[in-house]
């Protein structure tokens, strides 16, 4: 009987594999996965090369993994097995306290960093105009209270930050890390992205607002209004955790008075400050300007109000209504998507103020802010 038993279960098992094998050859493919969020490894091109490189096999593999039958299935089941077994985090995001999923984050190489830094005070140096420069902690810093332990492996941010602005020629400094710290006890993050929320991002424009000498307008001027309560954001797609309840996403300035410029792909098209469309799908965060852009000028309800160069990444999306309050034109400048000489749009502008403000992890990975020293 035992034999039999063990021949039975072998025999399931190898039917098991071959009927995933055959259905996923069988389904077309997809290109995209919405729950995930990104898009899915193509069908690899043979070559001697990739052959030789290896780049063939990590392809093929990355393209097997992405299109297997039941890929979400098995995904979420990789999660849960994590948690059952005592582990405290899938995919390098912990499993945190009050329904709340953080990135954790490798220590950089700062001689890297210090050389960003450079770049941003070449930018400093070469023009005619106060440049400001400020980093973006992460929840893993801000609500450290919500890591699974005291101890649990992430770069001291604070750290970070501090070594990097303390060392520049720019006009000021903005610091979003103490005024996040003043109000780690509120919801200052999204529990399943990594970005902050709309609070998150005034008190970010309060910082801005602070290292500028500038007014803030008081939060107490506005309403919130809660736009949507089922947001499922970038780590909640990677980590493969399938059992924390949803974001909500509110919203502070009415967009009354306030006109957006977007240029996607080079040329002007009129936009607007609450992309209604995104509320419909899966990633919601594009909801504030309509997602990432090379360029997005915001122009406020003050013509009379100076004008700011923010060089940037997404954060910067959910804090533009709060700076058209303050501004008569909000430039959204991004290097990622940007090769324009920064230096001669300042001229061609008439840009009063320049703030460089990146959330830390961005900071440390992106490739192009050499292109602030042109």
């Amino acid at each position: 009987m035992s034999k039999k038993f063990n021949i039975f279960l072998s025999t399931l098992f190898c039917v098991f594999l071959g009927g995933v094998f055959v259905l996923s050859l069988l389904l077309p493919d997809k290109d995209f996965s919405p729950l995930e969020n990104r898009y899915l490894q193509k069908v690899p091109v043979l070559s001697l090369q990739a052959l030789k490189d290896g780049e063939f096999m990590a392809d093929a593999e990355s393209y097997a993994a992405d299109h297997i039958v039941g890929r979400d299935f098995w995904v979420a089941l990789k999660a849960w097995c994590e948690r059952l077994s005592g582990k405290q985090e899938n995919n390098g995001t912990y499993f945190g306290k009050e329904d709340t999923l953080i990135n954790h984050l490798a220590q950089p190489d700062m001689d890297a960093l210090y050389e960003k830094v450079g770049h941003v005070n070449a930018l400093a140096d070469n023009v005619g105009v106060p440049v400001y420069f400020g980093l973006i902690p992460s929840a893993a810093s801000i609500w450290q209270d919500r890591l699974p332990h005291p101890h649990a492996p992430t770069a001291d941010e604070q750290a970070i930050i501090q070594a990097l602005t303390g060392h520049g020629s720019v006009d000021g400094l903005v610091d979003v890390s103490e005024m996040l710290s003043a109000h780690n006890g509120e919801d200052i993050y999204y529990r399943t992205d990594h970005h902050w929320t709309s609070l998150g991002a005034y008190y970010g424009y309060s910082a801005v607002m602070e290292a500028l000498g500038l007014t803030t307008v008081p939060l107490s001027d506005y309403e919130k209004t809660t736009v949507s309560t089922d947001f499922y954001g970038t780590i909640f797609s990677s980590s493969g955790v399938r059992w924390v309840k949803p974001d909500s996403i509110d919203i502070y300035v009415p967009e009354d008075g306030i006109s957006v410029t977007n240029y996607f792909d080079g040329n002007p098209t009129e936009g607007e400050l609450y992309v209604e469309k995104h509320l419909e799908q899966k990633d919601k965060y594009p909801y504030f300007l309509g997602g990432n852009q090379p360029l997005c000028v915001v122009k406020g309800r003050n013509p009379d109000a100076p004008k700011l160069l923010l060089i940037r990444d997404s954060y910067a999306d959910a804090m533009a209504p709060f700076l058209a309050e303050s501004f008569s034109e909000v430039h959204l400048y991004d290097l990622r998507y940007n090769l324009m000489s920064v230096k001669n749009y300042i001229e061609q502008n008439d840009i009063d103020h320049v703030v460089v403000l990146y959330s830390l992890s961005n900071f440390i990975i992106d490739s192009n802010l050499f292109l602030l020293s042109r």
